[in-house]
């Protein structure tokens, strides 16, 4: 055996275990076992691992079930978990054994280790502080995992989601407020409609961003009940009768966020509901910016041959062979985010369906496509806000001389002169590359009065009442 590994012992028999490593047997195996994507469960989750068995250790500890000295150690190594510092040393593959047993073990072993240390034993040693008896004492991966899914995922969107939609929309409603006054052609079927004010267009994204920042903001509380105390199969076996509550109370003082015990154990260890709504919504918001990002590739297109109203910020060389050319590579790096937001939705779905009698076992992959999509749409909407959104322009003389050229200005014609007068209008405008004010002037259909009236581009953008 080389001299850079130990022996260590499960109930399977003998593994070599690197002798750096702060896992165990149960882990080295499934690293054996799972050799399949090079994907691990990221920081919050591991994180909420950590949460999870601080809470259990205090629990256990204040019921007088777990000796303090060692619950002390078992907590204060939970806490250098949670701070990130053995994240090189959670090395279990996202597809692995069903319901994350694996990466449950992997938790207790490495927290182990660092707790025989703390005690004065050797890492890899549990003489003093062992995996399963104490780390994972009145646990099981059914209620740990899913538990660590709720928490990483509420942790996350409160703490690194939300922050960002409402930057966003911030901006474009600062952006919305100073454009008001530009009136501009409106568009739909991607051809020429009625005016509106460029406002009114940005003022429409930024509510677009409120309404899905106010439904996932309802929608993380499901997230918040948490089965800590389950156990396997919902009823709490060796489990001190008091550990569900000091468990969750000890995991909201360690997050600082409003966790509960769910209204039914066996639901909550059965079904992943919440995970499949909060997922929901995460979709329904992926949508919505990545009909934002389409709309500003649009109309930031040319500069000389495309719509070209508005100005994205130059932020690289868009051409590997044409000189000058400035692509809107933010817009398109959210539309590839909300694309992926899309399919890891997509994955939740077919997972959670997964679900048979008390468990359902595809939770390492449901935990992984939650947090990537929170993790990715996080980052993707910070940096569209900062090198996008806030040093966006529009160019007014473009947007003005578009909707003077709109024939679908003739629709404030029909209440003058009628539908199919004013069709005849419009065709003729197109026709001739002519206005509609110009067509309605050489065919005197109105005097000069009404025609002003008629096609009063302030009045035509105000809500009607």
């Amino acid at each position: 055996m080389s001299e850079s590994f130990r022996v260590s012992k499960d109930s399977l028999g003998e593994v070599r275990v690197p002798i750096e490593a702060y896992w165990g047997p149960q882990t080295q195996r499934a690293v054996q076992n799972f050799p399949i994507s090079g994907l691990r469960l990221p920081r919050r989750f591991i994180r909420a691992q950590g949460v999870i068995k601080w809470a259990a250790a205090k629990a256990n500890r204040d019921a007088g079930v777990l000796d303090a000295k060692v619950a002390d150690a078992i907590m204060q190594a939970a806490d250098e978990v949670i701070e990130g510092r053995y994240d090189s040393h959670f090395v279990v593959d996202v597809y692995q054994a069903g319901a994350g047993t694996s990466q449950n073990m992997n938790a207790n072993e490495v927290i182990a280790s660092r707790a025989q240390e703390i005690l004065g034993g050797q890492r890899g040693d549990t003489e003093l502080v062992h995996p399963n008896d104490q780390v994972n004492m009145a646990q099981s991966t059914n209620d740990t995992i899913h538990v660590a899914i709720h928490i990483a995922g509420a942790e996350a969107i409160v703490h690194d989601l939300l922050p960002v939609i409402d930057k966003a929309a911030q901006v474009l409603e600062m952006k919305a407020e100073s454009w008001m006054g530009i009136v501009k052609s409106g568009r739909t079927h991607l051809q020429d409609a009625v005016p509106m004010r460029l406002g009114q267009e940005i003022g429409g994204y930024a509510g677009a961003l409120r309404y899905w920042q106010e439904s996932l903001a309802e929608r993380v509380q499901r997230l918040f009940a948490i089965g800590l105390g389950g156990n396997a199969v919902g009823t709490g076996i060796n489990a001190h009768p008091q550990y569900k509550e000091w468990a969750t109370r000890a995991v909201a003082e360690k997050t600082r966020l409003p966790f509960k015990q769910p209204d039914n154990m066996f639901t909550f260890i059965q079904n992943l509901d919440a995970v499949l709504e909060v997922s929901g919504t995460l979709r329904g918001l992926a949508t919505a910016v990545g009909k934002i990002a389409s709309d500003l590739r649009l109309l930031s297109s040319g500069p000389r041959t495309g719509i070209g109203e508005l100005k994205l910020p130059a932020v690289q060389p868009g051409s590997s062979i044409m000189p000058g050319k400035v692509n809107p590579v933010m817009a398109e790096m959210m539309n590839m985010i909300c694309y992926q937001v899309v399919g890891n939705d997509t994955t939740i779905q077919a997972a959670v369906s997964g679900a048979q009698l008390e468990l359902n076992v595809m939770m390492p992959v449901i935990a992984y496509n939650l947090l990537h999509a929170v993790t990715i749409l996080a980052n993707g909407i910070r940096v569209l806000t900062e090198f996008a959104l806030m040093g966006l322009e529009a160019d007014v003389e473009r947007v003005t001389g578009y909707v003077e050229m709109n024939t679908a200005m003739a629709t404030a014609l029909n209440p003058f002169i009628g539908y199919d007068q004013a069709a005849v209008v419009a065709k003729t405008a197109f026709a001739e590359g002519k206005t509609v004010r110009q067509v309605v002037r050489e065919q005197k259909l109105m005097d000069e009065e009404t025609l002003d009236r008629a096609l009063n581009l302030e009045k035509m953008t105000e809500p009607q009442s």
